[in-house]
């Protein structure tokens, strides 16, 4: 009976070192793992440190950009405000030569038919100046 309870207690015994064996097995794996992941975290966190620091400098290249464009954009303002000024300007002025064009034509108009009567009397008297000197002119 002593046999067997020795018996019993060796595979017990080695039951245990089996056990205790594939554990620290199954623990040294998991240990392994852990170490990588935990290497793994380092790099991302290294990567996302870097990602950080590139992501601010956009951020601030993107405000100076964002800044210069408005400034840009307030120059350009006042040269279409100037363009806008000139164009009134030109406006005015052909609505002025407009106004002139028309009273000169109008003016024309009137002032045509008084040189074209002016050219009949005066075709009139040069005909009756010839007729009169070729006829009864003056003796001398």
């Amino acid at each position: 009976m002593i046999n067997i309870l020795y018996l019993s207690v060796a595979v017990i015994a080695v039951a245990f070192a089996v056990l205790v064996y594939f554990l620290s097995q199954t623990l040294s794996s998991a240990q392994k793992t852990m170490e990588d992941v935990a290497s793994t975290l380092e790099d991302v966190q290294a990567q996302m440190k870097g990602l950080n620091q590139e992501t601010t400098e956009l951020i601030h290249r993107t405000n100076q950009l964002a800044e210069d464009v408005q400034s840009k954009s307030k120059s350009l303002n006042s040269i279409f405000d100037a363009v806008q000024g000139f164009g009134d300007s030109l406006n005015s002025v052909n609505t002025t030569i407009r106004k002139v064009t028309s009273s000169v034509e109008r003016s024309g108009e009137t002032q045509s038919e008084k040189v074209a009567q002016t050219l009949q009397w005066g075709n009139a008297l040069i005909d009756l100046w010839r007729r009169w000197k070729n006829t009864d002119g003056p003796k001398a």
